[in-house]
Formats: structure tokens, C-alpha cells, sequence
């Protein structure tokens, strides 16, 4: 029973690995990706942001796309800048007023994406997520997961935005 499972599953992947990646995009006829690094022109500058979003950029193309991953001149190229690194208070507590329950850290991106293939998928576009923390939590030991968080939702609307068929 297993051979047979496995003698019609291996034709299926083989028959569906064309343009399409697992999150339901098309990367139609391109076969590579460039994606340039994202400097941080946020007011409040967080050393490592900027690599570790570029990173996350590479990382979610490289692992969810047929794609190959170039140094520049890709099919789909990616450029653009951090414009905002903000924590702001976002909440009162009931019990004492003047008090902040949560905060919450936005991180926004300015994403150029060129569509070498077909100019009409090329756009420019704000992403922008945040993620709220307790106020009491100390931000400097929270900051780096919330980071990674954000960036992961970023990077996942830039991909659907740039590749997604819906």
C-alpha cells in the first residue's frame, strides 16, 4: 500500500513544482531574486534591524519560492529603507491614572519591488506592523523578539504583496 501511495504522490509533486511556491504565489517565468540591503532612516536607529530584516527578506524567498537568490540584477528585485523604529505608550491602567499598561513598538519599510518581467507587478509600498509589550517588561530584554516578530510579519505581507496570486 505504501509503494502505491508512493508511486502516485512522487508524479504529483514533480507535476506541480512549476512557478508556484507553498503560500500560494507566482513567480511566473522568473527564476532568480535580488533583494538590496535596507538601511534605517527611522529617527530612533536600532543597530541591528537593518540586517536582520534584510535577512528575513532573503530567508522567506529562499525557503518559500523556486527562486534563486542573486547579489543584484535579479528577475524581482527588492530595495527600499526603514523609515520608522517608534516605541509609544498605548494604554492606560484602570487602577492608576498616569500609568502605562502596554506599549507598542512599530516598525514601517519603504519597499521598492521591481518586477523585471512584468512592469505592471512593480510597485512601491509602506508595510507596517507593530507589537504591543507590557510596560513593566524591560524593553532592552524584549526588544530582539519583537524585532523578530515584526519582521516576520513584514517580510510575509512583502512576499504576498509582490508574489501573492490573491
Amino acid at each position: 500500500m505504501r509503494k502505491i501511495f508512493l508511486i502516485f504522490l512522487v508524479p504529483l509533486l514533480v507535476a506541480c513544482s512549476g512557478g508556484y511556491s507553498f503560500t500560494g504565489g507566482d513567480v511566473g517565468d522568473a527564476e532568480t531574486v535580488s533583494i538590496a540591503f535596507f538601511p534605517n532612516y527611522s529617527d530612533l536607529v536600532q543597530p541591528q534591524l537593518s540586517q536582520m530584516f534584510t535577512e528575513a527578506l532573503k530567508d522567506i524567498f529562499v525557503q518559500q519560492t523556486p527562486l534563486e537568490l542573486v547579489e543584484r540584477g535579479g528577475d524581482l528585485h527588492f530595495e527600499g529603507s526603514i523609515t520608522e523604529y517608534v516605541v509609544k505608550p498605548i494604554s492606560a491602567q484602570a487602577s492608576e491614572i498616569g500609568q502605562v499598561a502596554q506599549n507598542r513598538l512599530t516598525i514601517s519599510v519603504n519597499v521598492i519591488f521591481t518586477n523585471k518581467l512584468d512592469d505592471k507587478k512593480s510597485f512601491e509600498k509602506k508595510f507596517s506592523r507593530f507589537e504591543d509589550f507590557d510596560a513593566s517588561a524591560d524593553f532592552n530584554q524584549v526588544e530582539t523578539s519583537l524585532m523578530e516578530v515584526i519582521n516576520q510579519q513584514l517580510v510575509e505581507n512583502i512576499l504576498n504583496q509582490s508574489i501573492g496570486s490573491w
